[in-house]
């Protein structure tokens, strides 16, 4: 599989303080980046806002508006994880990356991670999406995994997909293993299955059940 490393890119250099507003007005109207990195001296200070500098005087140097800078970036050492929070967080399809030295060294763009992400087993391998919830304070990540291996399943990857005060819903991939055994494993365990699987033979049988009882009502 592709190091995330290998998506860090210097298309475009880092804009520097002594760039003026006018010239960044320019560089932004022809891409379509949220943010860029700007340095000063070599160093990375912030990333000024596409939406912000349409507001700026164009006679004006960037240094001028180094207040309005936002100061989010990503470490060459995170995990791509972690790297797509920072995205999120800062409304951004672009953040800038620096080493474990702090140094600027390029950028990363939204659409290179989600095309690793694409690459991972999570989505790459065949496999069956199980969702299942159970009150926040009893669901535990190692029993999920010890539900699904015990049963010789095969976990690809799982996340935490929705999360209250009560309740956990957590979105699992399986490849191999009985499908069936693992959700009747669950559902001993007191999680609730929330998707439909033709496999669950708990789910069919309550369906002839209720197949028989409208034959009956209808005789």
């Amino acid at each position: 599989m592709t190091d995330l490393k290998d998506y860090i890119t210097n298309d475009f250099k880092a804009i520097d303080t002594h760039e003026s507003i006018g010239a960044v007005q320019d560089f932004f109207n022809d891409l379509t980046f949220s943010h860029f990195p700007i340095i000063e001296e070599g160093v990375y200070i912030g990333s000024i806002v596409a939406e912000d500098i349409e507001t700026f005087d164009s006679n004006k140097k960037v240094f001028d508006y180094k207040y309005t800078l936002e100061h989010f970036f990503a470490k060459t050492n995170m995990i791509w994880l972690d790297v797509l929070e920072v995205f999120a967080k800062n409304h951004a399809n672009l953040v800038p990356i620096l080493d474990e030295n702090n140094k600027y060294i390029g950028y990363y763009e939204i659409e290179d991670i989600i095309k690793f992400f694409h690459e991972t087993p999570f989505l790459k391998e065949q496999g069956a999406i199980i969702i299942v919830s159970k009150n926040t304070i009893d669901y535990s990540m190692s029993q999920i995994a010890q539900i699904v291996e015990s049963n010789n399943g095969n976990l690809l990857g799982l996340f935490v997909s929705n999360s209250d005060a009560n309740t956990t819903e957590v979105t699992l991939k399986i490849s191999i293993g009985s499908l069936n055994e693992i959700i009747q494993t669950f559902r001993r365990y007191n999680y609730d299955i929330l998707s439909d699987h033709n496999e669950d033979n708990y789910i069919n049988s309550l369906k002839e059940r209720s197949d028989y009882l409208d034959k009956y009502l209808n005789m």
